[in-house]
């Protein structure tokens, strides 16, 4: 099984990662601090015993301690938090990546455009990137509210249905990144997790070739029953397969699902058993799961001749 990226604030892989991590860990430090010299006057004030203060003292200690100082501190952290805080665009920077991503219960609908014809090239619970560059997520939501959140590059984004919400990140080193749904969107909210790959930009380049191009639509003789269960048992009603079924929205597209770290947005790892286990016991696995569980209705033959087609979709 595929290990999961790292998913963790406190390891930041980006510029705005990098920045929220600094602000967090100012604001801790100073939060320490203010603790630390209340906890050293109140021992002092234990130790001295009890002292009648005259009414100035009163009055310096209810001001100072009381007003001046938090006033000057908070108004100095709002400022610290502002001048650091990530940049919003309305637009894209030239030289970014656009990327799609749309929530769905329980699953990530993700879009890239083709750079050679412009055509929407379409995967699933996984997103790959190229490092040293700035990518301008369009985030939306299908049904209810999802949220956006990969710790380790940057900050969460709600992903409302009928808006488009933007977000800009940057890896600055190759890697996996694990992501989840930060914002509770049913029974297998838990489940709802992606991985993002930060790929050097050649190597980035040459896997979006990759994915433009359509499944092979004559596969090796032993695959072909494969091919042609996924077609006889209406498996393309929900899911595409370029190159072998007509587009479809109602479930990820499967055009090179051999190629993803896992499977069910982060539920299981992928390989031909447990590709084939997915089909099988999908509602064991994933219980609520908008696709019912193959066991009994396919034969043990069936289902593993789907398996192992889709498995070599790379």
């Amino acid at each position: 099984m595929n290990q999961p990226g790292a998913q963790s604030a406190l390891q930041a892989a980006g510029p705005v990662g990098q920045t929220l991590l600094d602000v967090s860990l100012v604001l801790t430090i100073g939060a320490a601090l203010i603790f630390a010299g209340t906890m050293l006057l109140l021992f002092f004030a234990v130790r001295r015993g009890p002292t009648e203060l005259s009414r100035a003292q009163k009055r310096a200690w209810v001001l100072g301690g009381g007003l001046v100082f938090p006033t000057v501190v908070l108004i100095a952290l709002f400022f610290y938090s502002q001048w650091h805080k990530p940049p919003w665009r309305p637009m894209p920077p030239k030289d970014a990546l656009i990327v799609g991503v749309t929530g769905n219960m329980w699953w990530w609908d993700v879009r890239y455009s083709d750079p050679a014809t412009g055509t929407e090239i379409r995967t699933a619970n996984e997103i790959r990137i190229p490092v040293g560059r700035p990518v301008f997520f369009g985030l939306s939501s299908a049904d209810v509210i999802h949220s956006f959140w990969v710790p380790t590059l940057g900050g969460k984004m709600d992903m409302l249905p009928g808006r488009v919400q933007h977000l800009q990140l940057q890896a600055d080193r190759p890697g996996t990144f694990r992501g989840q749904c930060a914002e509770y969107c049913g029974g297998q909210h838990a489940r709802m997790a992606l991985q993002v790959v930060a790929l050097p930009p050649a190597e980035f380049d040459a896997w979006l070739a990759g994915q433009a191009r359509p499944a092979a639509a004559r596969p090796a003789s032993e695959l072909v029953r494969g091919r042609d269960a996924f077609l006889a048992n209406r498996c393309d009603a929900c899911h595409a397969v370029r190159g072998v079924s007509e587009q479809s929205r109602l479930g990820p597209d499967l055009t090179h699902v051999g190629s993803r770290l896992q499977l069910g947005a982060g539920t299981i790892g992928n390989d031909p058993e447990q590709l084939e286990a997915w089909i099988a016991h999908i509602q064991q696995l994933k219980p609520g799961a908008r696709m019912p569980s193959s066991a009994g209705r396919l034969d043990a033959e069936t289902l593993s001749s789907i398996a192992a087609w889709l498995a070599q979709l790379r």
